[in-house]
């Protein structure tokens, strides 16, 4: 069956729903089901793996490394480097350094992981720089909220950005308001993490509403899938779960064939409103 696709602006089509992989790699015990898992999202067509430096401390990078290896041509490897990397030789060393831990000579797209201190001018030379070198493919940038994507288009090359990833589920709507319309009009995918909560509050509230329950029963599938189907359903966005199980890869890659009804979301809306003003942007 056909997956969702979402496009970005060079053309490159990626599947609507990849992998991430925040909080693996932290234990050694763990590192051959995750790999495994990760494979096995390969297999079912989760061809875009996400991580970054700061994951495990390049520990997460280490599990990709050992998950792509021997099929480096059939993944599209996201990274992301810390904001007090993002500028200068500082850059040049974060990236070679998780080209190394991944065991590939090239990113497909790597993103400023959140902003800091180093002008955003500076990041996005560095960027093309890199682009130059062959290093990355592509960049792009993560928890930057609507005026600062503004900001970044008006920079000489700030235009070639390629995404912008931030957090979204059906209980954190706020960049519906203002960055989701902003992303949609310049043609920038958003890359939504932690599509099913993080763990706590929030989570339990979506995973354990009856009326989220209920309408999983109806159409027969998980709350899980009924909630990653919910932050695709729109194009231009593109979830990015993690999944430390086989059985729970193959379930995020199911949820791409779901389709919501007018009504479906209508009644989602009723549970978790969109938003009517401005809201600061959510991260974690």
């Amino acid at each position: 069956m056909d997956k969702r696709m979402v496009v970005l602006p060079d053309n490159t089509a990626l599947p609507a729903i990849g992998q991430g992989t925040w909080y693996m790699g932290e234990h050694s015990s763990d590192m051959t089901q995750e790999v495994r898992a990760l494979q096995a999202g390969i297999d079912a067509g989760l061809t875009l793996i996400d991580t970054a430096e700061m994951y495990a401390d390049g520990g997460a990078e280490r599990v990709v490394g050992k998950a792509i290896s021997g099929r480096r041509d059939q993944v599209f490897l996201v990274s992301k480097v810390y904001p007090w990397n993002a500028g200068g030789q500082k850059a040049i060393e974060a990236c070679e350094g998780s080209l190394k831990r991944l065991g590939t000579d090239h990113l497909d797209l790597w993103l400023l992981h959140w902003r800091g201190n180093i002008p955003l001018e500076e990041t996005v030379r560095v960027m093309e720089s890199l682009v130059k070198q062959g290093k990355i493919r592509r960049w792009g940038v993560s928890n930057l909220d609507a005026s600062d994507m503004q900001e970044l288009w008006d920079i000489q090359g700030g235009q070639a950005c390629m995404v912008n990833q931030v957090l979204y589920h059906l209980a954190s709507r706020g960049i519906e308001y203002d960055l989701l319309p902003w992303c949609n009009t310049h043609h920038i995918p958003v890359m939504a993490y932690s599509p099913l909560a993080q763990a706590g509050r929030l989570r339990r509230g979506l995973m354990q509403h009856s009326g989220i329950q209920a309408m999983a029963a109806e159409l027969g599938v998980t709350v899980a899938q009924l909630l990653l189907a919910w932050v695709i359903r729109q194009p231009g966005v593109i979830a990015i779960p993690k999944a430390s199980s086989v059985e729970h890869v193959q379930q995020n890659a199911d949820a791409a064939n779901i389709v919501l009804t007018q009504a479906h979301c209508e009644l989602l809306d009723a549970f978790f409103a969109p938003p009517v003003h401005k809201l600061p942007l959510d991260m974690v």
